[in-house]
């Protein structure tokens, strides 16, 4: 077995850490607390080629490797997990282009894609359907060469910068089961009837909007069916989700790694009874904790991203996320608890940590959900443990 990066990975990482300690981490706390749009951080990832990380080259974009990919969140999320998330979702839909779409699908949007000209999303969660995705609403009624799109989404992502914006629709309402009459519409958000209708409050996740979304009427061509077929829609999104967890489970060790990043320099610094509280016993005990289950983390999501590499991963990325999503959360709690009431105080970074985790064990399906998922695929024998 080998647990060490590549020296290309390794080459990879440290240019991502610099690209963070330098552009993310000083400026996180203060456009978090002010509402204010990462824009330059935006430009900088541009510049730096990753929003075509999920690309093929032909493309124009990086075709990371999955571990590479995992990388790139790990690192992100470690500055500012909300940066993490936008480029997630373009990276999402960009590898759903990429696997599903017809050439000229490709030829259209991935070249500019890949260089952040575009940027996209996904639009899969309804008001009454997110982890159960069979159970969205959104109809798609075919009228001559278009289209007629009706309905809504939320929590979406990039919303407000998509272009296009790939959207899970049902083709064929009465299809039973119903994942046989699902299909994914590239919308051209400039379309007549698509309205982004409103920012949704969040507890944390800031940084990037996560938005609500109405369709009335939508006419979007023929041609903007993914791939030209339908009802391959839900077969299309839970391919490309895979890299999705792996997204989830690394952007929660990066969330973990500065949590204990944050407690171990606190740990150093803060004194009482005449001497640094790292001495006490009670604390080194939360560092250890938390550092070991970090690391353990790490080398999970790293696990699952080369699953993905070797062929089908549900089980593996499942496991993935649970486990990462849940270590990020406690590391929070644990490095909260060592920094003592500062902790609980916006001018530190840990409050900021603790409501980012929070969302890791529910985005990309919930942890409760996914233990069934894995079940299924070790029932299967898709995924070995031993």
């Amino acid at each position: 077995m080998d647990f060490t990066l590549t020296e290309d990975q390794r080459e990879f990482r440290a240019l991502l850490r610099s690209f963070v300690d330098k552009e993310i981490v000083p400026v996180a706390r203060e456009w978090e607390q002010t509402g204010r749009y990462p824009s330059e951080i935006v430009q900088g990832m541009a510049d730096m080629g990753l929003f075509g990380i999920t690309v093929p080259e032909q493309y124009g974009g990086l075709d990371l490797d999955p571990v590479s990919f995992a990388l790139v969140f790990e690192e992100l999320a470690r500055g500012w997990m909300g940066i993490a998330g936008i480029l997630g979702s373009h990276s999402l839909a960009c590898r759903l282009i990429a696997m599903h779409g017809t050439e000229e699908q490709k030829q259209a949007y991935l070249p500019e894609l890949a260089t952040g000209v575009r940027r996209t999303g996904i639009g899969l969660t309804e008001p009454d359907a997110g982890t159960d995705l069979q159970g969205i609403r959104t109809t798609a009624r075919l009228d001559g060469d278009h289209y007629v799109v009706n309905g809504a989404k939320m929590w979406i992502t990039n919303a407000r910068y998509a272009d296009p914006l790939p959207v899970l629709v049902k083709t064929d309402p009465t299809a039973d089961p119903a994942h046989r009459g699902m299909s994914v519409l590239l919308v051209d958000t400039s379309l007549p009837g698509f309205e982004v209708t409103k920012d949704i409050p969040k507890l944390g996740y800031k940084g990037t909007e996560s938005c609500e979304i109405v369709l009335d009427d939508v006419r979007v061509p023929k041609e903007a069916l993914l791939g030209g077929v339908e009802g391959t829609g839900m077969k299309q999104c839970l391919s490309a989700l895979e890299w999705g967890r792996v997204n989830i489970a690394a952007r929660s060790v990066g969330i973990a790694q500065r949590a204990h990043e944050e407690a171990l320099a606190y740990a150093g610094q803060r004194k009482a009874f005449g001497q640094t509280i790292g001495q006490f016993q009670a604390v080194q005990l939360q560092l250890a904790s938390i550092a070991t289950n970090l690391q353990a983390a790490r080398l999970m999501a790293y696990w699952s991203a080369d699953a993905v590499r070797t062929g089908r991963a549900d089980g593996a990325t499942g496991m993935a996320k649970i486990f990462c999503s849940e270590v990020a959360l406690e590391a929070a709690i644990e490095s909260m608890k060592v920094h003592g009431g500062y902790g609980y105080s916006t001018e530190f970074e840990v409050e900021r940590l603790y409501r980012d985790a929070i969302l890791m064990s529910i985005g990309e399906g919930t942890n409760d959900v996914l233990r069934t998922v894995v079940a299924k695929s070790l029932q299967r024998g898709e995924t070995v443990v031993g």
